[in-house]
């Protein structure tokens, strides 16, 4: 599962049904290393790219304090930012990011053998003068949120960048920064200029969209996005949900789809993601979908099935006579594991799933259907399944791999 990394010129159906994922996961099995290997060197375990404001940010969730190694360089005539962690240990981190279409074109990560090295490659886009700033500050549970902030400068030398010491007073992106790590405060969005009106051009990613004071990446943007989602959104700031990042998948000029990640620190294996899909012809309806997931569930069984789940087709016909035994042989025995773990989660933390459910349906005996089927006994033979446990709005529960709830909204405005 995982969120589509471009919307545009997708079936809405097929990306329905790869949205989930912000992060395609390529990591080394967890029970490989040893403990004295994990003490060797920090820990990359997570990355994204957003923007916020007139800054693109690249955030790294590290497990303890470092300082990586920040330049800028020109390879075959194409600008790039890299950031170096050497010695350092991959986590749960993707090949490649899709950029913001402004500043960054993409973001490669390279790693090397565990504990040899990790490199962020952000490929830049040419003639487009920028400054960078980097900060490091404390996370939840010992981790260190580090960040680099890339501004477009007309004053600094083109494609290469230029070092810009901190400015006296508060600046703009700590602003929007909010207390929690990984949480962006609301701002207000500045009003255009009176009798002025912004065309579709390189610095415009709302070229559709009024100029609306909400912040982006804030409970207030997804309740004025998904209105019909306003009392299960409701539940979820209420109960300490944070939104940890928030993206837009569009070129200026076409529609503003976005995807948001949400948190909480009492649900460590949980996560709710969240999808915005607008209308992009005539007498089609803007569509949203929420899930809570728990597929950041921990452990050896999670990571190897993570790690077969990237396998490609001349993989798995070199190591199995038949794609068939690769799903009967390695896939099924572990979903079976994972049905049993998803469920003991589900079931400690089941107040949550209760009320994202509550929040969905006006029916209040939907979330016991939802927790009977949850206590269901695993069956070897059937791994796994999905049920719709509502229809206005769609909801499925699906038990196959990683346990979710998720909720489909259609808004024919």
């Amino acid at each position: 599962m995982g969120w589509p990394r471009s919307f545009p010129g997708r079936q809405v159906l097929a990306g329905l049904g790869i949205f989930l994922g912000v992060l395609a996961l390529l990591t080394q099995d967890g029970a490989a290393q040893s403990p004295s290997r994990r003490s060797q060197g920090i820990e990359v375990r997570r990355l994204g790219l957003s923007r916020v404001g007139d800054n693109t940010l690249l955030t790294l969730v590290l497990d303890r304090k470092a300082e990586p190694k920040v330049s800028s360089r020109i390879v075959s005539g194409k600008p790039q930012l890299v950031v170096d962690f050497p010695q350092a240990r991959a986590g749960r981190l993707p090949a490649r990011l899709e950029g913001d279409d402004f500043l960054v074109e993409q973001v490669v990560i390279e790693t090397a053998s565990p504990g040899g090295g990790v490199r962020i490659i952000l490929d830049l886009f040419p003639d487009q003068p920028y400054a960078y700033w980097r900060q490091s500050r404390p996370g939840t549970e010992g981790h260190t949120i580090f960040m680099v902030g890339l501004k477009a400068d007309p004053a600094a030398r083109p494609k290469l960048a230029q070092m810009r010491p901190p400015e006296p007073s508060e600046p703009e992106w700590k602003r929007q920064l909010g207390p929690e790590p990984e949480v962006l405060k609301e701002r207000e969005l500045e009003p255009a200029s009176p009798g002025t009106s912004p065309g579709p051009g390189p610095e415009d990613f709302r070229a559709q969209e009024p100029l609306i004071s909400t912040a982006p990446g804030s409970f207030a943007e997804l309740r004025r996005l998904l209105p019909k989602a306003e009392t299960l959104l409701q539940g979820l700031e209420r109960d300490g949900w944070t939104v940890s990042e928030s993206r837009n998948y569009d070129r200026p000029g076409q529609r503003f789809s976005r995807d948001f990640l949400l948190n909480n620190r009492k649900y460590p294996e949980l996560v709710v993601k969240i999808a915005y899909l607008p209308a992009n012809t005539p007498n089609t309806p803007n569509i949203g979908v929420l899930s809570l997931s728990t597929e950041l569930l921990g452990g050896e069984t999670a990571s190897k099935y993570q790690s077969l789940r990237q396998w490609s087709f001349s993989r798995i016909k070199r190591d199995f006579e038949d794609i068939g035994d690769f799903f009967d042989d390695a896939l099924k025995p572990l979903r079976v594991k994972l049905r049993e773990q998803t469920k003991a989660v589900a079931l400690r933390d089941a107040p949550v799933f209760e009320n994202f459910v509550k929040g969905a349906c006006r029916d209040p005996k939907v979330a016991q259907v939802v927790m009977d089927h949850v206590r269901e006994k695993v069956n070897p033979r059937f791994e796994g399944v999905q049920y719709t446990v509502c229809e206005n709005p769609l909801v499925l529960l699906n038990m196959v791999d990683f346990l979710y709830l998720k909720v489909y909204y259609v808004d024919p405005r």
